[in-house]
């Protein structure tokens, strides 16, 4: 998809169509305009200010929605809903935050979608990022025709979403998915951000493969910063990084077997910073796919994203009109 810059709008639609969806990060946050067939019309970004509380993260979103939305009121365009998807676990209801992380201060609790209905003066419908993720790439990316599949973003975390009859799972509490919080041996004794041990986040995410990388760094050698350092050293033939990487990806890749073995899925999408750290993650993750699912799932496809940056708005647009938009 065309990326135009900062409420650059493209040609109209055919239809005069327009779906909006708005992505909100820990660092940044990013309104899309899609037209009817999901072309990029409009996209503009800004830093979350996520120290500043709720009221300062949903004012800049709304900032940014409404300069696609001026962009696309110029050829005309309409827009009926909006769909975000956030950081954070959102309720059941597609409209409030259930829990969140510290990279959104006092996000958990918040109406998020009566908070954007008042200010864009549209209906919003809520999802968690890596649901909406999910979303984007069953509509038009590389989950696109698949009856049930699976997604995955490791990066800072790790972060999973389901879908079962093409409609992402949302489950009792709204955090189905949540694969980076499943036990693995691989991280025993190791502790996850939740505050619990084990989680295959502990072993696999950008940050703790930093951490791992350096306390293995003989003393005197500087540390590695973030995950860039970890996968140059990797490239340069360190073997304590190589062996950093594929003890992360066979982290992911058994616990992706357990999830596989029980969903029977016809795809798992991968995306992520951490998926392009270097083929040592993902070639151990697909290996231990492959070692540990049962014998008539080997063959089920493990691949990377195809829809880039904007899979999370456009799932979230999706799911919007999906759910928000009166049926014929």
């Amino acid at each position: 998809m065309r990326h135009p810059a900062d409420g650059e709008p493209s040609p109209r639609p055919d239809d005069g169509t327009a779906l909006l969806g708005i992505d909100i990060g820990g660092t940044k946050t990013v309104a899309v305009l899609f037209d009817g067939d999901r072309h990029v019309l409009s996209r503009a970004q800004t830093a979350t200010p996520a120290a500043e509380g709720p009221d300062a993260v949903i004012a800049a979103a709304a900032r940014v929605a409404d300069i696609v939305r001026a962009a696309g009121r110029a050829h005309g365009l309409r827009v009926a809903e909006a769909g975000v998807g956030t950081a954070g676990v959102v309720a059941p209801d597609g409209r409030t935050i259930a829990a969140a992380t510290d990279a959104l201060p006092g996000w958990a609790g918040t109406p998020l979608a009566a908070r954007l209905e008042g200010v864009l003066g549209l209906p919003v419908a809520v999802l968690g990022d890596v649901q909406a993720f999910l979303a984007g790439e069953l509509s038009a990316g590389a989950a696109a025709g698949a009856h049930t599949a699976v997604g995955v973003m490791a990066g800072t975390g790790i972060g999973g979403a389901l879908a079962v009859a093409g409609r992402v799972l949302t489950g009792a509490h709204g955090a189905a998915g949540h694969l980076g919080h499943v036990p693995v041996p691989g991280a025993a004794g190791l502790p996850c951000p939740c505050g619990r041990t084990g989680h295959v986040e502990a072993v696999a995410s950008g940050p703790a493969m930093t951490r791992l990388l350096g306390v293995a760094t003989p003393e005197g050698q500087r540390a590695p910063d973030d995950l860039r350092a970890v996968a140059a050293a990797a490239g340069a033939g360190d073997e304590e990084a190589r062996a950093v990487l594929t003890r992360g990806g066979t982290a992911l890749g058994t616990a992706l077997a357990g999830i596989v073995s029980a969903l029977d899925p016809d795809v798992v999408v991968l995306a992520g910073g951490v998926i392009a750290s270097g083929h040592w993650y993902g070639d151990a993750l697909r290996r231990a796919v492959e070692e540990h699912t049962l014998p008539l799932l080997r063959g089920v496809p493990v691949t990377t994203a195809a829809l880039g940056a904007d899979a999370v708005a456009l799932g979230a647009a999706e799911h919007a009109r999906e759910t928000l938009r009166p049926r014929d």
